[in-house]
């Protein structure tokens, strides 16, 4: 079986496409994500394996477990994901969107590791620099590690940036070996 992000990488491009074209990104992040939720929990993977349950009918109990409105377009989105019995792959999905939606918006989350915690003045100050290297919109997200000696660990999608003492400590030690 294929894996899920291989998957899901379609239907959420499709999903983000139309989401974007008639300007309700907003509202099918949440309705993804609510969805990708509800998908996760082992009862509702129970369900979605039972072949003795319609296919209707189980997108109509994902919406109701969601408790949440779709509209027309969303019902078709899930009714065709029914259809080829991916309605388990609704979490990939909404993490595969989120990633469109952020690229498209320019916007970027970042986790700042730190072996100390941050005030509001370095917080903003590391957030400006990295809006300026990155060209995005940065939100921050920190994170206290006491085994950190000291420096910072960002991660940024899949950029991590060690610049921690213990990072620098390694990437030492390799070059005197080497």
């Amino acid at each position: 079986m294929a894996e899920t992000s291989t998957v899901a990488r379609p239907y959420a491009r499709a999903a983000f496409e139309h989401a974007r074209d008639h300007k309700v990104l907003e509202a099918w992040s949440d309705m993804l994500l609510k969805l990708g939720q509800v998908v996760a929990e082992r009862e509702a993977q129970k369900l979605l394996a039972s072949p003795k349950i319609a296919t209707d009918r189980k997108v109509d109990i994902v919406i109701e477990l969601a408790d949440i409105s779709v509209d027309d377009a969303g019902r078709r989105f899930l009714e065709a994901l029914g259809g080829k019995g991916r309605l388990s792959a609704l979490g990939a999905i909404a993490e595969q969107f989120e990633r469109l939606r952020a690229n498209h918006e320019k916007r970027i989350d970042v986790i700042v590791v730190t072996a100390y915690a941050l005030d509001d003045k370095q917080q903003n100050k590391l957030s400006g620099a990295l809006k300026k290297r990155l060209n995005r919109e940065i939100s921050i997200t920190t994170q206290v590690d006491p085994k950190l000696l000291g420096g910072v660990v960002l991660r940024a999608g899949d950029t991590v940036i060690d610049g921690s003492v213990r990072g620098r400590l390694n990437r030492l030690s390799e070059a005197l070996i080497a």
